[in-house]
């Protein structure tokens, strides 16, 4: 067997290594890149009836409230979540807590307020961040029952 050979040998667990680091750190500077996703709500949505979908592919969002705590309920687990209530040209925007998972996210909002009559009908905005990607709506929360 020749030194050539033998280096060859010595010298290729290293870069197979290496180049496995190596694409493991573009993979994830890929992941981290900014995009941006629609949602689209599945039907009418019915907030104060738990009856509010929204989807992208497999990520689906549901959107409800009880008692004035609007609650954001994911199939994933998000980074972050803000609510706006639009009035017009105006939105009020509700920066969305972590309740006991990354997967449930709630703020006070006066959404049950605005929404107690049957007919009712609210204009709203959501944007929930995973990794890098946003996931944005807007849509109108009408109250059927």
């Amino acid at each position: 067997m020749s030194r050539h050979t033998k280096l060859a040998i010595f010298i290729a667990p290293f870069l197979l290594l290496l180049g496995y680091i190596a694409s493991d750190y573009y993979l994830e500077q890929q992941a981290q890149e900014l995009r941006i996703f629609e949602l689209v709500p599945q039907g009418d949505c019915d907030v104060i009836n738990k009856q509010c979908v929204l989807s992208s592919g497999d990520f689906k969002v549901n959107i409800s409230d009880l008692n004035g705590m609007t609650e954001v309920n994911s199939t994933f687990p998000l980074d972050d979540a803000t609510l706006f209530l639009v009035e017009g040209e105006k939105a009020t925007s509700y920066r969305l807590g972590m309740s006991e998972s990354p997967y449930y996210w709630r703020n006070k909002t006066p959404l049950r307020a605005k929404l107690a009559e049957r007919g009712s009908s609210q204009k709203m905005r959501l944007i929930a961040s995973i990794k890098g990607g946003k996931y944005i709506s807007e849509f109108y929360a009408t109250t059927t029952h």
